[in-house]
This record gives structure tokens, C-alpha cells and sequence, in this order.
């Protein structure tokens, strides 16, 4: 520790100390949890982190299901489109969508998600044909920024699906909500790129049509993680296979 008359605070070494010591100590109590309940049905307290829309239209119902199944489990489940630190906030599981950069940790695909760009058909009809990703300067361009941050959308080419093609975008709407983005959309505001989980009723029923579709860019993965550092306990099992049977593959 390092003292001063005001603070006391850990030294670079104490700090490691403290965070291999913590990983021990719940290597032992997953261990333990794990040797008792491995051939029992799922117990205790499950915590499961998704983000905001796919937790609301798909991993809800999926806890859903699960509570049901399985009685002697209490759930909560956490949306938010941030990226939460699966030990530090003691989340068992999270789903995420997209490559992953933390090799620390476990990861299970279990489906796959597309990159759409869609519009209402009554938008489509009032401007001229979209042939080419370049056409997108002639027309208006409502920018999700919590799929694509930056003012650019991006693209495979059909002669090369290797080769990505960046088109700067200036949107006229911009909005950090899928739903919002969909909404607008839906008003015939202009098109927009979402992840097509999130316009799949809409396209659905027709209400927007998806354009370009052969220059889409690859599907994007949908993964449950879970930290490394934890035995695979039942009730996290038992929740990843009911994942795994869920149909999440939107491509």
C-alpha cells in the first residue's frame, strides 16, 4: 500500500496482488459450485448482459422461456448497448454482436446478423433507382452512429467480396437509436443502415425494402461470452444451449 496523510492506495504490485488473488478465490467457489451442481438442474442467481433492441426483442423472450424451464433460477438481465465487464459487474453471460476483441473471453456463436439498407417503399418511389453504393450522394441518409460511428458506410463489391468500398455519407438525420433510425425511415425520411434483426418485422411486412443487397458486406456474428476465468456452471450451460436452439440467425 502506498500512505499519505489523505489517502491510502494500492501500489502497482498490490494491485496485481488483489486481482489474481480475487481470480482464485472464484476459481474455488466455481469449483466448488460446479462439483455440486454439475449433474443438478440449474440453481441460484443468473446475470445476463445483451444490448439494448436485440435484448428487448429476443434475449427477454429467451429469459422468458428459460425462467420457465428451469424454476429454481433468478434471473436479471441488463440491456445496454455499452460494453460491460463481464467480472467486474459479476455478469455470468452477455451477448454481443460483432467481432470480438477480447480474447479473455469463452465464446459460443450462436447466429448470425446482416448489415441491411433499407428504405420505405414510398421514399424509393419518389427517387431515382439506387444501382450502385456512389449513388447514395443523390440521396437523403439517415446515420445510425450505434452501428456505423463515423459518417461512412461500408460495402463488398460483387466481383471481389474480399474488397471493401468505404462511401462517405452525409447524413441529414442522425441518430445514436436503431429504433429512431427505423422510425424515420418508416416516414419515409430516407434510408438508412441497421443491423436486420432490427427491421426484420418491417421488412416483413413490407413497410421497407431492402436495396443493395449484393453489395451488403459480410453477416456479422451473434456470440454468448463468458469470462474465462469461471468454470462453466448449469445454469450458464442450460442457458447457452436454449441460445444456440433460438433460430438467431438473420442473414
Amino acid at each position: 500500500l502506498q500512505r499519505t496523510t489523505r489517502s491510502v492506495t494500492l501500489t502497482d504490485a498490490g494491485a496485481r496482488y488483489l486481482e489474481r488473488a480475487r481470480r482464485i478465490l472464484a476459481d474455488v467457489a466455481e469449483a466448488e459450485g460446479a462439483a455440486q451442481a454439475e449433474r443438478a438442474v440449474p440453481s441460484g442467481r443468473l446475470v445476463v448482459a445483451a444490448p439494448n433492441v436485440f435484448g428487448r426483442l429476443h434475449v427477454a423472450p429467451l429469459m422468458a422461456a428459460y425462467l420457465e424451464k428451469y424454476k429454481s433460477v433468478r434471473a436479471e438481465l441488463t440491456l445496454a448497448d455499452r460494453l460491460i465487464n463481464l467480472v467486474e459487474d459479476g455478469v455470468d453471460a452477455a451477448v454481443r454482436i460483432g467481432q470480438l476483441e477480447d480474447s479473455s473471453l469463452v465464446v459460443r456463436p450462436v447466429g448470425a446478423t446482416r448489415r441491411v439498407l433499407v428504405a420505405s417503399p414510398q421514399y424509393l418511389a419518389r427517387h431515382k433507382k439506387l444501382q450502385r453504393p456512389e449513388d447514395l450522394a443523390r440521396h437523403v441518409l439517415i446515420q445510425c452512429t450505434a452501428l456505423t460511428p463515423n459518417p461512412e458506410w461500408r460495402f463488398r463489391t460483387p466481383e471481389d467480396s474480399a474488397k471493401e468500398l468505404r462511401v462517405a455519407i452525409s447524413p441529414r438525420y442522425v441518430t445514436n437509436s436503431a429504433d429512431a433510425a427505423i422510425g424515420h425511415a418508416l416516414l419515409g425520411g430516407g434510408l438508412t443502415m441497421v443491423l436486420s434483426y432490427q427491421a426484420a418485422e418491417a421488412i416483413r411486412s413490407k413497410k421497407l425494402r431492402v436495396v443493395l443487397q449484393e453489395y451488403e458486406p459480410p453477416a456479422l456474428p451473434i456470440q454468448i461470452v463468458f469470462p474465462s476465468t469461471r468454470l462453466l456452471s448449469a445454469k450458464v450451460r442450460a442457458f447457452v444451449e436454449l441460445a444456440a436452439r433460438a433460430g438467431w440467425r438473420f442473414s
